[in-house]
């Protein structure tokens, strides 16, 4: 439970609009950082599922994470390559990385069904707090109308990761 609760905050409190209240708007470069950081970090989370469960469907929904999210950050470099443009690390860039990590390192301490529960339930919030940022402030903020159409494409793949995740949530239980 604290697992997908710390993971919950911190995506809200770094991907939610409420953090950019006090602040600009997002830049193209700044929202490229925090999609490639995102999808890096579920990356992160898919690889140390598939060395620490033995559970099918979550090794099969783990496979599905690393697949696409690495997928959609190849197009994102692509895309910024074409661009010309260089993703600008930031505050909530930066923000995600640690969360992240104290993330991995909680999951790190659990085995067995409570290391996939602990996963799933995480893959859950953390794809409900990415996809709500996804709509609410990265695409509309984005300016570049192929940033924004590629934005708009992960969100497409992540609202089913999210659809998976809760599928194979209700499986654990």
């Amino acid at each position: 439970m604290s697992v997908r609760l710390s993971a919950a905050i911190a995506v809200i409190c770094f991907l939610s609009p409420a953090a950019y209240a006090a602040s600009p708007t997002p830049t193209d470069p700044e929202i490229a950082h925090i999609a490639y950081t995102a999808g890096a970090i579920d990356i992160e989370a898919a690889k140390q599922a598939l060395k620490v469960s033995k559970n099918k469907e979550v090794v099969d929904f783990a496979k599905d994470m690393l697949r696409d999210h690495e997928a959609v950050n190849t197009l994102a470099l692509d895309l910024v390559k074409k661009l010309k443009v260089t993703p600008k690390d930031n505050d909530t860039s930066r923000s995600l990385t640690k969360a992240a990590a104290a993330e991995r390192e909680k999951l790190a301490k659990l085995k067995g069904a409570a290391f996939d529960k602990a996963y799933v339930e995480n893959e859950v919030a953390y794809h409900k707090q990415v996809n709500g940022a996804l709509e609410t402030l990265l695409i509309p903020s984005a300016k570049n109308a192929e940033l924004k159409d590629l934005l708009e494409t992960g969100l497409k793949v992540f609202q089913g990761h999210e659809q998976h995740a809760e599928h194979v949530a209700a499986m654990l239980k």
